[in-house]
This record gives C-alpha cells, sequence and structure tokens, in this order.
C-alpha cells in the first residue's frame, strides 16, 4: 500500500505543482494574447489534419496487419509503429535526411516540383503523422482481430463485395476502436515537440505550435508557460477520461 501511495504521489505531485503555481488571474489574458491564439489555431489546424491523414493511410495499414499474412508482416510492422517508442528528435532527423531538401526523397521534391517541406506549417503536419499514425494502426488493428468476422462471411455469403463488407460490416463494428485510435493519435499529433522542432523549425505563424510556444515562453514569461500548459493538460486529461468511460468500458 506505501508503494502505491509512493507511485501516485510520484505522478500526482508535478501535476499539483503545475496547478498551485498557475497565475489563475492572468489566465484570460494570457489566453488571448495573439501569439497564443495563433499557435493554438496552428495546433488545432495541424494535429487534426494530421489525423486525417492518419485515418486514410492507416486503416487500411491496420487492415492489412490483421488480415493479410505475407512474408516479412512482422518487421514491416515494427518499423511502420517504431515512432512510438523512437526519440522524437531523432524522428525528426530521420524526416529530415528522408524529406530535406538534400533528402533522399526531399531532393527530387524541391528539383521536380518546388516542394519544400522542412520548415513549413506542411512540415508540421508531416512531423506529427508520423509519432501519432502508429497508434491509429495499433488501436484499429487491436479492434479487427478481436472482431467476430462471422459477420463479416455473412455478409459475403449473401453476396457482398468487399468493399461493401468493409463499409457496411466491418467499419460500424470496430467504430468504437477507430475512434479512439484518432482520439489518441490527435491527442499525441497536439503535444508533439520534439520531431516537429526539427523538421519544422519554431516559427510563429508558421510552425510553432502549442508545446514549442511553451517551450519558447518557459524563458521569457514563465507564468504564460504554465496556462499553456495546464490546457494542453486540461486536453489530455479529458481525452484519457472519455477513452476511458466512454470507448474502453471501464469505470
Amino acid at each position: 500500500m506505501a508503494l502505491a501511495t509512493l507511485g501516485v504521489a510520484f505522478f500526482i505531485l508535478p501535476l499539483l505543482g503545475l496547478l498551485l503555481r498557475a497565475p489563475w488571474k492572468d489566465a484570460a489574458r494570457s489566453l488571448t494574447e495573439p501569439d497564443t491564439l495563433q499557435a493554438l489555431k496552428l495546433s488545432l489546424v495541424a494535429s487534426l489534419s494530421a489525423t486525417g491523414i492518419a485515418l486514410v493511410l492507416g486503416v487500411p495499414m491496420a487492415w492489412i496487419y490483421a488480415r493479410v499474412e505475407f512474408p516479412g508482416r512482422a518487421l514491416l510492422r515494427a518499423l511502420t509503429t517504431l515512432p512510438m517508442v523512437l526519440p522524437p528528435v531523432v524522428g525528426g532527423i530521420a524526416l529530415l535526411l528522408a524529406f530535406g531538401r538534400r533528402g533522399l526523397f526531399g531532393s527530387w521534391l524541391d528539383s521536380t516540383f518546388g516542394i519544400t517541406l522542412p520548415f513549413t506549417t506542411a512540415g508540421v503536419v508531416m512531423a506529427e503523422t508520423f509519432v501519432a499514425m502508429p497508434f491509429l494502426i495499433l488501436t484499429v488493428e487491436a479492434g479487427l482481430r478481436s472482431m467476430d468476422r462471422r459477420y463479416e462471411e455473412a455478409a459475403r455469403t449473401l453476396g457482398a463485395n468487399r468493399w461493401r463488407v468493409f463499409t457496411r460490416v466491418t467499419l460500424p463494428l470496430i467504430a468504437p476502436s477507430l475512434f479512439a485510435g484518432a482520439v489518441l493519435c490527435w491527442a499525441r499529433a497536439l503535444g508533439e515537440f520534439g520531431a516537429t522542432i526539427t523538421f519544422a523549425g519554431n516559427f510563429p505563424g508558421i510552425t510553432q505550435t502549442m508545446p514549442l510556444a511553451v517551450y519558447l515562453l518557459l524563458e521569457t514569461n514563465q507564468e504564460a508557460s504554465f496556462i499553456l500548459s495546464l490546457v494542453l493538460l486540461l486536453i489530455s486529461l479529458l481525452v484519457l477520461i472519455g477513452l476511458r468511460n466512454r470507448w474502453l468500458g471501464t469505470a
């Protein structure tokens, strides 16, 4: 019991310190500062865009990992979920080496189409997608593996093609997992820092998201950084509570 209490205190005390030290009387002013609103807007646009891309690319990947047997599947699955445990700064460096102006693919994009991804808003979206999409893939894959496939087989027996079975049977059955994966992906993208600052930089209005603004304010205006930290903390807390009670079926 004593060890459990110590463990709980280890997590709660830092959060308590943030709550008690936050300048609540200046919260409204800090949150309505133009730079803060700009960072918040960019964070929402980039994180939602990253989540949309993750849904388009991640759901088919999850389906393949759950349903298709092929040589090297375990290795490919490990590589595509590696960003979950990879240090974010390393992920940012990897993105630079692949999509930078002199990168493996970025040099071709630049010379052929004039497209430059690093240090742009598109670079922010790419960095957030890179680190957040594995959360969606694993969650959706788990939902596909745990669902009762007899409903799909019954639909095929009745003459439905694969696309109709997927859209009318599979997706509704894995909707809780899909929703949970999307929310986790969005929350991870919203809080991304290391890969973003490495690949996209920290330019106000272009690449400066909320976590980057907190980092910058910590050196110039600590009280404002506390308020922004509380906003991110509240969002993360709401995500965890919502997933736990509504979608994971636990109290």
